[in-house]
């Protein structure tokens, strides 16, 4: 099933395993670069079928840093275009990941900040975390801004030849931010219950699917887990998941891609689901599983070992979830850092010989 095509509405994939996006901050003044292109290409190259991009934000109040590649600019997206280019000559899809930070900042996880310090960062309720006050609160006028700069990067995407988009929707980033009760006191109507929270996140694909046309394919990347807090839960209950799940889908998500640190793990107790097969079951749409596959050690973890059973282990049960439709898709991450090859070794019975994620490739990455 691995590598089994996918149609994805019009978008047919050319196997089951996409690349996972992951930040780089290698982009000079915020522009993609030839060596990012040369970078998605080999991944291309080396067999997956979809490549999801590293977060890009739609407009500066979303940015992560000044060295992340932005969606706006007509120098940013001539980047983009060669990007795309790039891929597509290797046979694979490609969507960039819409990404607003909201009441973020990189100094919160023990990196460097990079934008100007004047820079107001805007959330539901100025909050990063409970208790947590940062930035200031969206005002509607802020949020229609934001739905409309949301709108037109995914107009622009289409536009320039990516196959579709991702929302960044996980990690305690702006969309969570509004669906995550601790941080979303809103009074209007995206706030309150459950429902009510999940709007903001459902206004969104609406928006990209006015602008971009309802055919263009929108991905929404979904966790429980956040930045600030590996343990922090938006469903304690598969129905409160449900009432989330399947808002969006009613919105228009095509493809849930639902993030875990490890992907083998139940969700919800006395169930052995994961996060991704609860999604599928509950909205009905594709889902993409994540987190630590083919990897030793924890997700976070400055180093991690490729042992032979561990490898084979992830593949008979990565088999066994797309075979039983449980999940449609699988992302690599850090595995594929390290083996830009990873399709194809594994595809060729070579799991085995897959190359140990090291920390150190970050710094030398191609």
């Amino acid at each position: 099933m691995l590598f089994s095509p996918l149609k994805l509405g019009s978008l047919t994939l050319r196997n089951r395993v996409a690349m996972a996006p992951m930040t780089r901050e290698a982009a000079r003044d915020g522009v993609p670069t030839d060596e990012m292109a040369a970078y998605y290409a080999r991944r291309a190259e080396g067999g997956v079928g979809l490549v999801i991009t590293e977060g890009t934000p739609p407009d500066a109040e979303g940015s992560f840093g000044s060295t992340v590649p932005r969606f706006h600019g007509d120098e940013a997206l001539e980047g983009w275009r060669r990007v795309v280019d790039a891929v597509h000559r290797h046979g694979a899809a490609i969507f960039p990941q819409l990404w607003h930070v909201g009441a973020f900042s990189p100094s919160m996880i023990g990196m460097r900040d990079s934008l100007a310090p004047e820079l107001t960062r805007l959330s539901p309720s100025g909050l990063a975390a409970p208790g947590r006050p940062f930035g200031q609160a969206m005002t509607t006028a802020q949020i229609d801004r934001t739905l409309a700069a949301f709108a037109q990067a995914a107009r622009s995407a289409r536009d320039i030849g990516f196959d579709g988009v991702e929302i960044h929707g996980a990690h305690g980033y702006l969309p969570d931010q509004f669906l995550w009760a601790p941080t979303n006191l809103r009074a209007d109507h995206y706030g309150g219950g459950l429902a009510h929270r999940t709007r903001f996140a459902c206004d969104l694909v609406a928006a990209i699917k006015a602008e971009a046309g309802s055919a263009f394919p929108v991905s929404f990347r979904i966790s429980q887990w956040k930045q600030l807090d590996f343990s922090a839960r938006i469903a304690d209950t598969p129905q409160e998941l449900g009432i989330i799940v399947q808002g969006l889908a009613r919105a228009g998500v095509d493809l849930f891609h639902c993030s875990t640190r490890r992907f083998w793990e139940p969700e919800f107790e006395g169930d052995p689901r994961n996060l991704a097969a609860w999604v599928r079951t509950l909205s009905g749409r594709p889902t993409m599983t994540v987190g630590s596959v083919t990897l030793g050690t924890d997700f976070k973890e400055p180093t991690g070992k490729v042992h032979a059973a561990v490898a084979r282990d992830h593949l008979a049960l990565l088999e066994q979830g797309l075979g039983s439709g449980q999940y449609d898709l699988v992302a690599i991450g850090r595995a594929l850092l390290s083996n830009p090859d990873w399709v194809r070794r594994v595809r060729d019975g070579r799991a085995d010989d897959l190359v140990a994620f090291d920390k150190s490739v970050l710094d030398r990455l191609v």
